[in-house]
């Protein structure tokens, strides 16, 4: 997985037990697009400060996620549910029972809202 959508991610999840500058810097570096450059001049601090706000809130949301796991027990969980959704796919194409078709689309859609 790229670097960038990991922490944006692990951000999503452990975000708000960073301080608020941490928060703040890494969503407009990772979720809002901004240079290191522009993060300190609207900041009205060096580049240099928010590149170690930075990396210091990425090293905290590493820790978090490796004593945590919330984001590996996420990814792990969606990935069954779309093994079972292919599952119940091939079990719906392959059957001709339109009351089979029916519980099956139904359960479809409830795992598909899990995603």
């Amino acid at each position: 997985m790229d670097k960038k959508v990991k922490i944006s991610m692990l951000c999503d999840i452990y975000g708000r037990l960073l301080t608020e500058k941490q928060f703040e810097f890494i969503n407009d570096y990772y979720n809002n697009d901004l240079s290191l450059s522009e993060i300190a001049e609207n900041n009205k601090i060096t580049r240099q400060a928010v590149r170690d706000i930075i990396k210091k809130g990425e090293g905290k949301l590493f820790e978090y996620e490796e004593k945590l796991l919330f984001m590996k027990k996420t990814l792990t969980q969606e990935q069954k549910i779309q093994t079972v959704l292919s599952e119940l796919n091939k079990i719906q194409t392959s059957s001709s029972d339109r009351k089979i078709a029916n519980i099956l689309e139904t359960v479809k859609k409830e795992l598909n809202c899990l995603v």
